[in-house]
């Protein structure tokens, strides 16, 4: 069904990317890929699919300064919030291992944004960078802000210092822009459930969303 998530899975290696995608041979599909290059993939899956890359026509305008070190998943996650908010300005924070800020105004035209590290960049940094830090486990709930030992002091100011982070970005681009839609996703995006309001939404996959309006977009141009 157009538009909608039927199923998200994890697979490493081409036989199990072809796998998983050989029910799909005879539709649209759309591949993305960072470690797999467009050669490599034809040599691999035999059947017709299209490539996302720097080329790709997108349904959107691309106003970044440095296009060829724009992460593409920036771009889908932009176009993704279309598929849920059809007009105005929005902000995608993707808490990934880093946490991108990616703005688009209400005309689709991509601007830019911010990059800070991620949750578990901070907490890996920490103790790397550090005598005596430990390496704390990826967080799971919401700590408590006053940390009592130093792993949950660690914890706490990770989502606390991202959990201000989101807050500072979303009062910068409203200050600037007026209203704004924000979408928060990516692997850390459930934790943050909370912050979902009438013009906050918390959708992990929201790069998926965009991918299938980018095919969408190619097939019917």
């Amino acid at each position: 069904m157009q538009g909608q998530l039927l199923d998200s899975a994890t697979v490493t290696g081409y036989e199990a990317l072809a796998d998983m995608l050989q029910p799909a041979a005879g539709d649209r599909v759309l591949i993305a890929s960072v470690n797999w290059t467009e050669e490599d993939l034809r040599e691999k899956i035999d059947f017709p699919f299209l490539f996302f890359d720097k080329e790709t026509p997108l349904p959107i305008q691309n106003h970044y300064r440095s296009p060829n070190t724009l992460g593409l998943d920036r771009l889908a996650a932009v176009i993704g919030a279309r598929a849920f908010v059809a007009d105005g300005a929005v902000l995608c924070i993707d808490l990934g291992t880093c946490i991108t800020y990616d703005f688009m105004d209400g005309s689709d035209n991509f601007q830019g944004g911010a990059i800070s590290p991620g949750m578990g960049l901070r907490a890996r940094a920490m103790h790397a960078f550090t005598a005596r830090l430990p390496l704390v486990e990826p967080i799971q709930e919401v700590p408590f802000f006053l940390g009592r030992d130093t792993r949950t002091c660690m914890k706490s100011g990770i989502y606390h210092g991202v959990l201000g982070e989101i807050h500072e970005y979303i009062r910068l681009f409203t200050a600037s822009y007026g209203k704004v839609k924000v979408f928060i996703c990516g692997g850390d995006a459930e934790i943050f459930e909370s912050l979902t309001k009438d013009h906050i939404f918390v959708i992990p996959n929201l790069v998926l969303y965009g991918l299938d309006r980018i095919l969408t977009y190619n097939v019917e141009n």
